[in-house]
């Protein structure tokens, strides 16, 4: 009988796992390999594509996008293979996947030309990512239009939803970040024909109260009922909330929610077969020790109340050097592969790409 229960135990002690698969470390060649997002092809492979930079580590600075692959559920990884060549006056960045219910496989990424020039674009995959069609823009309006990775959804009635942070341009010279104002506002985007066309929604949410940051870079979850809850990052001290019961059409004013972070993205998604929520964030609720105005710890977080309260947190990784952000969800099985940067003071806040691979057991210990 003890034999039975030891073997029990070791049994769910391997089980229950968080654990590093792959770090992408800069190099002279690519001194920036950033945010990414993953999708599961038809064969059971994954795909993980993310930004790679060369020319220099900044925002401005040229990229592409790359793929890589895994076989054995994101515990081992290809090469990187180019995706999308740089079309861009900048680069192109920012990429999210998403599975269609048609099957098509849908990529979305920005292209950056300048300071004041910045647009998502679709581009729709019917042979599992082995080719892709043309790049189609989303929003038409010129402007400086941020979609952030991992972010677009489509809805359990086929409507895709893309959130989008607008910066207004307070200058004219394209070169400099002068002309970029920080202050961001919140507007979302839906279509109803697989990226054919786009409709705006009726809300365009900015800030409240005085504010540097504004509303920045979006996010979107459709809950159990069929509404949306979107959140942002701010300079308040917590992520900013907003929820729609018409599908993304309108969206209520933002209120600051119960996650306490600091100017740093969270990710959320639902868990596979629950209505719960899952969040990954930097918490600064003081459950976790953390360093003030510093993207870290890196925590997960559920929700049973469509996000309106986050009781069962756990902690990722709270390197005190350590800054955890712009991360990709993706679930596997029995697992979910997270895709984030993982920076510190020797290698840069947003250069080093990780995966980590954690079974949704190890969610569940306290």
């Amino acid at each position: 009988m003890k034999l039975i229960a030891l073997l029990f135990l070791l049994t769910c002690t391997v089980r229950a796992e968080s654990i590093i698969t792959l770090n992408v470390d800069p190099t002279p060649e690519h001194p920036r390999n950033s945010e990414g997002s993953f999708a599961t092809l038809k064969s059971g492979r994954i795909l993980f594509c993310y930004s790679q930079f060369y020319g220099g580590a900044a925002d401005e600075s040229p990229a592409r996008i790359v793929r890589i692959h895994s076989d054995d559920q994101g515990r081992t990884w290809s090469a990187p293979v180019t995706v999308v060549e740089n079309t861009g006056g900048d680069n192109v960045m920012s990429v999210s996947l998403l599975r269609l219910a048609s099957g098509k496989l849908a990529m979305f990424y920005c292209i950056k030309n300048s300071w004041i020039d910045c647009r998502p674009h679709i581009r729709l995959s019917t042979d599992e990512g082995e080719t892709w069609s043309e790049p189609r823009l989303i929003q038409q309006a010129p402007g400086y239009f941020v979609m952030n990775n991992d972010r677009v959804i489509e809805t359990s009635k086929g409507r895709l939803i893309v959130p989008l942070a607008f910066h207004r341009s307070r200058g004219t010279d394209p070169h400099t970040s002068k002309s970029w104002d920080a202050r961001a506002i919140a507007t979302w985007l839906y279509s109803d024909d697989e990226g054919t066309t786009w409709t705006e929604s009726a809300s365009w949410w900015a800030m409240p109260v005085r504010s540097g940051s504004g509303l920045q870079e979006p996010g979107v979850v459709e809950l159990a009922d069929g509404s949306i809850f979107s959140w942002c990052r701010t300079d308040q001290g917590a992520q900013y909330g907003f929820r729609s019961s018409d599908g993304a059409k309108t969206f209520t004013p933002p209120e600051p929610t119960e996650m306490k972070s600091p100017n740093g993205p969270a990710s959320i998604k639902r868990l596979p077969g629950s209505s719960d929520l899952l969040a990954i964030y930097n918490d600064h609720s003081g459950l976790f020790p953390f360093p003030p105005k510093k993207r870290n710890p890196f925590v997960a977080a559920i929700s049973t109340d469509g996000g309106k309260t986050w009781p069962q947190r756990k902690l990722i990784e709270n390197d005190p050097d350590g800054l955890y952000h712009y991360t990709a969800i993706h679930f596997v099985g029995d697992a979910m592969l997270i895709g984030y940067c993982a920076g510190d003071s020797q290698v840069g806040a947003l250069n080093r790409l990780r995966i980590r691979r954690i079974t949704l057991d190890w969610l569940k210990q306290p």
